[in-house]
């Protein structure tokens, strides 16, 4: 009896989170095998920014959303999205409540660390071809040699004309790589430190190995890759100029582990919020207020240019609609809530010293609710109100979400950050939710299949209040 006693008090005075297998009905765990399925689709479609707005757009028209129109006045119920510059993205369903009363805002970003291309990328050196790279955002780069990679992106002609490229998806195409020393050569290189193995200059991609047929030529394999690029896209070497080219990893997302329980890809961060944020809004046709997803490109290096987070296409696109009903756009702003959508840091059991365990976001429990970000002293963090998080607390439970609590490490350890000080930074309650992740910023990441389908609830139930 007196055990009994015990277990139920502490069942209602401690904390702890369950792991979304014992919460999950066994028709949700079905739903969520399935909706997994849909996220790997999403995954493989959009490696890039770019691809990303494009597939949210497909499923945005597919769903009845239409392009939307400043100046007009929207009612209850109407769809529309917004493609700022086919790099970012807002898409709202109008709700009952009037704009100027405020919107639920879902911010995602829809970049990934990559291997960029630089303007002048092609060179020849000892009758081997490379591309010239700058690594985009914060990457480990001896986790980018000696793996396949594909090249994806855009090159834009002075006429104006889009040449999209894709290589290295489809098994029947050639891949590129960086190159890493052989062990038994490498006693120079294992000198160095971890974060030194491979340096910044030796990314360099391996694109080809076959000279152009000319004695009296001089740089023979970089011509024949010149003559290669423009039979098949009609570009020559000063079109790099204007291109917007990237190395990301070639595979595929997949199941993860003897249970198929998780996934594993390259772009979770942040594509693993990004989409359920996209989809819970869909699934969400006639909310009480308006309800906005925003999904930003550039988050990954500061959230910076006119399609990051730090522009003004979020706050422009609410006020109009606050605008076009004849409200303030203002108001409507200041009045409004967001969910930030990020990844976390799941603790990795393998690598346990940089965690402090009983504040970090454990795989499979549910999306990490996190107060905030930044680092040692929360430098660049928004640090949500208590007021806030009480109310999303209180609304995911009422939705019998699976969710968690958790900050991204030790106090010293490092840090990061999201977008969720840019939004708060116009006067919007903000808090930081997200899907733990292992391997972050690696060309293969892990999640737990259940946390994408929490985190698509999660937006539901916030979207629905």
């Amino acid at each position: 009896m007196e055990h009994d006693i015990r277990q139920l008090l502490a069942e209602k005075l401690c904390y702890r989170p369950k792991n979304a297998y014992e919460t999950l009905s066994d028709a949700q765990l079905e739903e969520a095998q399935t909706y997994a399925e849909s996220y790997k689709r999403f995954l493989d479609a959009s490696k890039t920014e770019r691809e990303a707005v494009k597939s949210a757009v497909k499923m945005l028209e597919k769903a009845g959303f239409v392009p939307f129109e400043p100046g007009k006045k929207y009612a209850a119920g109407d769809k529309v999205y917004f493609n700022n510059h086919g790099k970012s993205l807002c898409a709202a369903t109008i709700g009952k409540k009037p704009v100027e009363e405020g919107v639920h805002i879902a911010a995602a970003h829809i970049d990934s660390p990559r291997l960029d291309l630089k303007p002048r990328p092609l060179y020849e050196k000892d009758d081997l071809g490379y591309f010239k790279t700058q690594y985009y955002g914060g990457v480990r780069k001896y986790q980018w040699a000696a793996i396949p990679l594909a090249l994806h992106g855009v090159v834009v002609l002075k006429d104006g004309r889009v040449i999209d490229v894709i290589v290295g998806e489809d098994k029947a195409e050639p891949v590129l790589c960086v190159t890493d020393l052989l062990p038994h050569l490498s006693a120079e290189q294992n000198k160095r430190t971890l974060a030194e193995g491979i340096k910044g200059e030796e990314l360099n991609l391996l694109i080809g190995s076959r000279p152009f047929k000319d004695d009296k030529a001089s740089e023979k394999v970089k011509l024949a890759l010149l003559e290669l690029l423009f039979n098949k896209y009609g570009i020559v070497e000063e079109d790099f100029l204007s291109a917007e080219l990237c190395a990301v990893p070639s595979q595929h997302a997949r199941d993860v582990g003897l249970d198929g329980s998780m996934i594993g890809s390259y772009g979770h961060d942040d594509r693993v919020c990004s989409y359920p944020a996209l989809t819970a809004g869909i699934c969400t046709p006639a909310p009480e207020t308006t309800w906005v997803v925003a999904l930003a490109d550039k988050e990954e290096i500061g959230s910076e240019g006119n399609t990051g987070l730090q522009s003004t296409f979020l706050e422009y696109f609410i006020k109009d609609l606050a605008e076009g009903q004849g409200g303030c756009g203002r108001r409507a702003i200041v009045n409004s809530q967001c969910l930030s959508a990020d990844v976390n840091a799941a603790y990795d059991p393998s690598f346990p010293d940089p965690f402090e365990k009983g504040n970090s976001s454990i795989l499979g429990k549910g999306p990490a609710l996190t107060k905030y970000t930044g680092s040692r002293g929360k430098g660049g963090s928004n640090d949500a109100s208590a007021e806030f998080l009480a109310k999303v607390r209180a609304v995911l439970d009422e939705a019998g979400v699976a969710w968690q609590s958790g900050c991204l490490g030790k106090v010293d350890a490092g840090g990061g950050g999201t977008v969720a000080a840019y939004v708060a930074n116009l006067g919007v309650d903000v808090v930081d939710i997200g899907v733990p992740v292992l391997s972050m910023h690696a060309p293969f990441e892990v999640v737990s299949k259940n946390d994408v389908y929490c985190m698509h609830k999660c937006f539901e139930a916030f979207f629905r209040k």
